[in-house]
């Protein structure tokens, strides 16, 4: 049977859970914002200790042992545990575009480059904007017909096309299993997808839930904050980490409905039910108004302000690896809505 014409023009269109703010701000915010984006070229002052001296990265890496997270910037991270080793939302190119040359760049390099990273055994996707899916890296990572890829509904195709064999799209609140004792659970977010003008939220966008025998990971992607979250934790909670996204918060009245700012990652930790929070989707490259650098500190003041010790509250360095000793955690597998 050939698809309608409707199907082809116009293809299915995602929408946020419910309860999530709506996208209120109109052109007369968007166009000064972007103006001023585009005008504000400069790279900010990067302090010291912020990145970790490549050489000094790898032999964190190496000495950590089985179970580990390494930060290797905005929200890549390496996590390894139960065997295998995870590489979420892949950006380590040095621009989030679609053109060399053109669009935001980084202005501190990421943790490792790929031809430093260990062997992936998984690739963790949450949404296909450029700062999270970066074609260059996605193409150039090696041991593609072993690497299962989980992505959202509507992002299979990109991979298969990239030489993936093993891809696993799932919708909010699906499976999927690597052996009999490693999980992968889509989970609801509260943000929009898009590559070009005419693809809005064609694809799907998700947080995650990565559960090994010893550990279960709560990975928040890019979104907005909301009451799912509170669901999440109800239904599959608690979590041993939660890397939860603070930067890329201003202005409110455009980013509120789909990025988080310090104080909300840190709310949207509690409700989910992790442990130990872990900062991300700062610090590697400017997306928004706020400073640079401004993330880290309101993190940690609202992670004290909510009785969160300093040792459950992490700031990692780009280029950090932390051992994560295990500890066992119940694991509720997702149930259907």
């Amino acid at each position: 049977m050939r698809p309608r014409a409707s199907a082809i023009l116009f293809p299915v269109r995602f929408r946020n859970p419910e309860g999530s703010l709506p996208r209120a701000a109109g052109l007369a915010e968007f166009a000064p914002f972007f103006l001023r984006r585009l005008r504000d070229r400069r790279p900010p002052p990067v302090p010291p200790g912020h990145v970790v001296p490549l050489p000094e990265a790898k032999e964190l890496l190496r000495s950590a042992g089985p179970e580990s997270l390494t930060w290797l910037g905005h929200a890549s991270f390496l996590l390894r545990t139960g065997g295998l080793t995870v590489l979420t939302d892949p950006f380590l190119s040095d621009r989030a575009s679609p053109m060399a040359g053109f669009g935001p760049k980084r202005f501190v390099p990421p943790g490792l480059p790929l031809e430093e990273l260990p062997p992936i055994d998984v690739v963790v996707l949450s949404h296909n904007h450029y700062d999270h899916l970066d074609a260059r890296t996605i193409e150039a990572l090696p041991g593609k017909g072993h690497v299962v890829a989980a992505v959202p509904a509507g992002l299979g195709d990109f991979f298969r096309r990239r030489g993936y064999r093993d891809v696993r799209e799932l919708r909010w609140w699906e499976e999927t299993r690597i052996g009999a004792d490693f999980i992968l659970a889509a989970l609801p977010s509260n943000h929009f997808s898009g590559r070009t003008p005419f693809d809005r939220n064609a694809t799907l966008w998700a947080s995650w839930a990565i559960a090994s025998r010893t550990r279960k990971v709560f990975f928040a992607g890019d979104t907005g904050y909301g009451p799912v979250f509170g669901e999440i934790g109800r239904r599959i909670g608690p979590f041993d980490l939660g890397l939860v996204p603070i930067g890329a918060y201003e202005p409110s009245s455009i980013m509120r409905p789909v990025h988080c700012n310090p104080e909300e990652a840190v709310s949207l930790g509690r409700d989910v039910a992790a442990a130990t929070l872990v900062a991300m989707h700062w610090g590697s490259i400017v997306l928004t108004d706020e400073p640079a650098f401004e993330p880290a500190g309101r993190f940690r003041a609202a992670a004290s302000r909510a009785g969160i010790p300093d040792g459950r509250a992490w700031v990692m360095r780009i280029g950090e690896t932390r051992a994560t000793a295990p500890r066992e955690t119940p694991r509720r597998a997702p149930r259907p809505p």
